[in-house]
Protein backbone atom coordinates (compact mmCIF):
# COMPACT_ATOMS: atom_id res chain seq x y z
CA UNK A 1 0.00 0.00 0.00
CA UNK A 2 1.49 3.43 -1.06
CA UNK A 3 1.91 5.71 2.09
CA UNK A 4 -0.03 8.99 2.90
CA UNK A 5 -2.12 7.90 -0.40
CA UNK A 6 -0.03 9.19 -2.94
CA UNK A 7 -0.17 6.18 -5.23
CA UNK A 8 -4.06 6.17 -5.40
CA UNK A 9 -5.14 8.54 -8.11
CA UNK A 10 -8.25 9.12 -5.84
CA UNK A 11 -6.78 10.50 -3.51
CA UNK A 12 -4.45 12.71 -4.82
CA UNK A 13 -7.34 14.25 -6.44
CA UNK A 14 -9.02 14.52 -3.32
CA UNK A 15 -5.80 16.36 -1.43
CA UNK A 16 -5.02 18.68 -4.73
CA UNK A 17 -9.16 19.73 -4.42
CA UNK A 18 -8.60 20.59 -0.28
CA UNK A 19 -5.65 22.07 -0.89
CA UNK A 20 -5.61 25.40 -2.51
CA UNK A 21 -2.13 27.05 -3.14
CA UNK A 22 -2.63 31.04 -3.51
CA UNK A 23 0.44 31.66 -5.59
CA UNK A 24 0.22 34.34 -8.70
CA UNK A 25 1.36 33.58 -12.29
CA UNK A 26 1.45 36.91 -13.75
CA UNK A 27 -0.09 35.82 -17.36
CA UNK A 28 1.29 36.89 -20.61
CA UNK A 29 -1.85 39.13 -21.26
CA UNK A 30 -1.25 40.88 -17.91
CA UNK A 31 2.74 41.67 -18.82
CA UNK A 32 1.33 43.29 -22.17
CA UNK A 33 -0.82 45.39 -20.85
CA UNK A 34 1.66 46.56 -18.28
CA UNK A 35 4.07 47.52 -20.80
CA UNK A 36 1.51 49.29 -23.39
CA UNK A 37 -0.07 51.22 -20.59
CA UNK A 38 3.21 52.51 -18.74
CA UNK A 39 4.63 53.31 -21.74
CA UNK A 40 1.88 55.34 -23.12
CA UNK A 41 1.33 56.71 -19.91
CA UNK A 42 4.68 58.00 -19.93
CA UNK A 43 5.68 58.91 -23.88
CA UNK A 44 3.21 60.50 -24.39
CA UNK A 45 2.89 62.38 -20.97
CA UNK A 46 6.83 63.92 -21.54
CA UNK A 47 6.14 64.98 -25.13
CA UNK A 48 3.40 67.15 -23.84
CA UNK A 49 5.45 68.53 -21.60
CA UNK A 50 7.92 69.33 -23.69
CA UNK A 51 6.02 70.83 -26.31
CA UNK A 52 4.50 73.14 -23.54
CA UNK A 53 7.79 73.99 -22.42
CA UNK A 54 8.04 74.93 -25.81
CA UNK A 55 5.14 77.64 -25.37
CA UNK A 56 3.44 75.79 -28.69
CA UNK A 57 -0.42 76.02 -28.40
CA UNK A 58 -3.13 73.40 -27.07
CA UNK A 59 -3.69 72.25 -31.15
CA UNK A 60 -0.46 71.82 -31.88
CA UNK A 61 0.58 69.62 -28.90
CA UNK A 62 -2.90 67.64 -29.30
CA UNK A 63 -1.60 66.84 -33.09
CA UNK A 64 1.83 66.26 -32.22
CA UNK A 65 0.34 63.66 -29.35
CA UNK A 66 -2.07 61.76 -31.34
CA UNK A 67 0.92 61.19 -34.03
CA UNK A 68 3.17 59.70 -31.12
CA UNK A 69 0.60 57.74 -30.11
CA UNK A 70 0.16 56.58 -33.28
CA UNK A 71 3.57 55.99 -34.20
CA UNK A 72 4.09 54.61 -30.76
CA UNK A 73 1.23 51.67 -30.83
CA UNK A 74 2.43 50.66 -34.08
CA UNK A 75 6.18 50.55 -33.06
CA UNK A 76 4.81 48.83 -29.49
CA UNK A 77 2.48 46.46 -31.27
CA UNK A 78 4.89 45.33 -34.15
CA UNK A 79 7.89 44.76 -31.08
CA UNK A 80 5.33 42.69 -29.15
CA UNK A 81 4.32 40.50 -32.36
CA UNK A 82 7.88 40.04 -33.78
CA UNK A 83 9.04 39.18 -29.79
CA UNK A 84 6.33 36.41 -29.49
CA UNK A 85 7.23 35.42 -33.54
CA UNK A 86 10.98 34.76 -32.16
CA UNK A 87 10.01 33.33 -28.72
CA UNK A 88 7.98 30.62 -31.34
CA UNK A 89 10.58 29.70 -34.09
CA UNK A 90 13.21 29.31 -31.26
CA UNK A 91 10.96 27.03 -29.61
CA UNK A 92 10.62 25.26 -33.14
CA UNK A 93 13.90 24.60 -33.37
CA UNK A 94 14.89 23.40 -29.91
CA UNK A 95 11.73 21.36 -30.73
CA UNK A 96 13.13 19.70 -33.43
CA UNK A 97 16.43 18.92 -32.39
CA UNK A 98 14.93 17.38 -29.55
CA UNK A 99 13.38 14.71 -32.08
CA UNK A 100 16.22 14.65 -33.61
CA UNK A 101 18.66 13.87 -30.81
CA UNK A 102 15.76 11.33 -29.37
CA UNK A 103 16.03 9.07 -32.60
CA UNK A 104 19.84 9.75 -33.41
CA UNK A 105 21.39 9.81 -29.61
CA UNK A 106 18.36 7.74 -27.35
CA UNK A 107 21.19 6.96 -24.90
CA UNK A 108 22.80 10.21 -24.25
CA UNK A 109 19.45 11.93 -23.98
CA UNK A 110 18.43 9.22 -21.32
CA UNK A 111 21.50 10.36 -19.64
CA UNK A 112 20.44 13.87 -19.60
CA UNK A 113 17.49 12.77 -18.38
CA UNK A 114 18.78 10.94 -15.39
CA UNK A 115 21.05 14.08 -14.74
CA UNK A 116 18.10 16.16 -14.29
CA UNK A 117 16.54 13.65 -12.17
CA UNK A 118 19.45 13.61 -9.92
CA UNK A 119 19.75 17.04 -9.27
CA UNK A 120 16.23 16.87 -7.87
CA UNK A 121 17.43 14.44 -5.19
CA UNK A 122 16.32 11.22 -7.00
CA UNK A 123 18.71 8.25 -6.51
CA UNK A 124 19.81 6.24 -9.36
CA UNK A 125 17.29 3.36 -8.56
CA UNK A 126 14.19 5.95 -7.81
CA UNK A 127 14.74 7.53 -11.33
CA UNK A 128 15.76 4.70 -13.55
CA UNK A 129 11.73 3.70 -14.02
CA UNK A 130 11.38 6.91 -14.70
CA UNK A 131 13.53 7.63 -17.25
CA UNK A 132 12.08 3.88 -18.53
CA UNK A 133 8.86 5.36 -18.69
CA UNK A 134 9.88 8.15 -20.61
CA UNK A 135 11.65 6.12 -23.14
CA UNK A 136 8.45 4.35 -23.84
CA UNK A 137 6.71 7.71 -24.79
CA UNK A 138 8.82 9.54 -27.15
CA UNK A 139 6.71 12.48 -27.20
CA UNK A 140 6.31 12.78 -23.16
CA UNK A 141 9.96 12.39 -23.29
CA UNK A 142 10.43 15.15 -25.75
CA UNK A 143 8.00 17.40 -23.51
CA UNK A 144 10.34 16.18 -20.24
CA UNK A 145 13.49 17.54 -22.26
CA UNK A 146 11.85 20.83 -23.23
CA UNK A 147 10.37 21.79 -20.18
CA UNK A 148 13.51 20.70 -17.72
CA UNK A 149 16.33 20.83 -19.58
CA UNK A 150 15.79 23.37 -21.82
CA UNK A 151 13.52 25.66 -19.35
CA UNK A 152 10.96 26.13 -22.97
CA UNK A 153 7.08 26.01 -22.77
CA UNK A 154 4.77 25.22 -25.56
CA UNK A 155 3.57 28.77 -27.26
CA UNK A 156 -0.01 29.57 -27.74
CA UNK A 157 0.09 29.85 -32.09
CA UNK A 158 -2.14 33.31 -31.77
CA UNK A 159 0.14 34.38 -29.04
CA UNK A 160 2.14 36.99 -31.81
CA UNK A 161 -0.99 38.32 -32.83
CA UNK A 162 -2.77 38.50 -28.76
CA UNK A 163 0.56 40.36 -27.56
CA UNK A 164 0.54 42.85 -30.95
CA UNK A 165 -3.08 43.66 -30.49
CA UNK A 166 -2.92 44.01 -26.68
CA UNK A 167 -0.01 46.33 -26.35
CA UNK A 168 -1.08 48.66 -29.43
CA UNK A 169 -4.66 49.26 -27.74
CA UNK A 170 -3.14 49.59 -24.29
CA UNK A 171 -0.59 52.06 -25.28
CA UNK A 172 -3.50 54.16 -27.00
CA UNK A 173 -5.71 53.74 -23.77
CA UNK A 174 -2.59 54.71 -21.73
CA UNK A 175 -1.84 57.01 -23.89
CA UNK A 176 -5.14 59.17 -24.56
CA UNK A 177 -4.63 60.12 -20.61
CA UNK A 178 -1.89 62.69 -20.53
CA UNK A 179 -3.77 64.42 -24.12
CA UNK A 180 -7.21 64.38 -22.81
CA UNK A 181 -6.89 68.09 -21.34
CA UNK A 182 -5.34 69.40 -24.50
CA UNK A 183 -8.67 68.15 -26.21
CA UNK A 184 -10.47 70.42 -23.78
CA UNK A 185 -8.65 73.82 -22.43
CA UNK A 186 -7.20 75.66 -25.11
CA UNK A 187 -4.89 77.22 -23.30
CA UNK A 188 -1.51 75.54 -23.33
CA UNK A 189 -0.19 76.31 -19.78
CA UNK A 190 -3.14 75.38 -18.11
CA UNK A 191 -3.90 72.44 -19.89
CA UNK A 192 -0.11 71.19 -19.01
CA UNK A 193 -1.52 71.26 -15.42
CA UNK A 194 -4.36 69.39 -15.81
CA UNK A 195 -2.45 67.38 -17.91
CA UNK A 196 0.23 66.84 -14.76
CA UNK A 197 -2.78 66.21 -12.27
CA UNK A 198 -4.76 63.61 -14.50
CA UNK A 199 -1.92 61.63 -15.49
CA UNK A 200 0.53 61.67 -12.34
CA UNK A 201 -3.28 60.06 -10.64
CA UNK A 202 -3.79 58.02 -13.65
CA UNK A 203 0.19 56.54 -12.69
CA UNK A 204 -0.38 56.32 -9.15
CA UNK A 205 -3.85 53.70 -10.10
CA UNK A 206 -2.05 52.11 -12.64
CA UNK A 207 0.82 51.41 -10.75
CA UNK A 208 -0.96 50.22 -7.63
CA UNK A 209 -2.75 47.79 -9.72
CA UNK A 210 0.54 46.57 -11.23
CA UNK A 211 2.02 46.32 -7.98
CA UNK A 212 -1.31 44.47 -6.84
CA UNK A 213 -1.42 42.29 -10.21
CA UNK A 214 2.23 41.04 -9.87
CA UNK A 215 2.72 40.57 -6.10
CA UNK A 216 4.86 42.98 -5.58
CA UNK A 217 4.09 45.89 -2.53
CA UNK A 218 1.16 48.01 -5.07
CA UNK A 219 1.65 51.51 -2.65
CA UNK A 220 5.84 51.12 -3.61
CA UNK A 221 4.76 50.38 -7.30
CA UNK A 222 2.66 53.25 -7.44
CA UNK A 223 4.72 55.63 -5.94
CA UNK A 224 7.49 54.80 -8.17
CA UNK A 225 5.40 54.57 -11.66
CA UNK A 226 4.11 57.81 -10.89
CA UNK A 227 7.84 59.29 -9.57
CA UNK A 228 9.16 57.60 -13.34
CA UNK A 229 6.54 59.67 -15.00
CA UNK A 230 6.81 63.21 -13.24
CA UNK A 231 10.58 62.66 -13.72
CA UNK A 232 10.15 62.19 -17.41
CA UNK A 233 7.96 64.89 -18.27
CA UNK A 234 9.81 67.52 -16.20
CA UNK A 235 13.13 66.37 -17.70
CA UNK A 236 11.10 67.06 -21.48
CA UNK A 237 9.57 70.45 -19.99
CA UNK A 238 12.85 71.80 -18.28
CA UNK A 239 14.45 70.92 -21.82
CA UNK A 240 12.09 72.34 -24.11
CA UNK A 241 11.70 74.81 -21.56
CA UNK A 242 16.02 75.80 -21.86
CA UNK A 243 16.26 75.89 -25.67
CA UNK A 244 12.94 78.06 -25.53
CA UNK A 245 14.32 80.73 -23.82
Amino acid sequence: MAANGYGDPEKQKLLLEEHEEKHFMSSEIVRDIIMGVSDGLTVPFALAAGLSGAQVSSSIILIAGMAEVAAGAISMGLGGYLAAKSEADHYMRELNREQEEIINVPDIEAAECAEILSQYGAEPHEYEGVVNALKRNPQHWVDFMMRFELGLEKPDPMRALQSAVTIALSYIIGGLVPLLPYMIIPIAGEAMVASVILTILALLIFGFAKGYFTGNQPFKSAIQTAFIGAIASAAAYSIAKLFRD
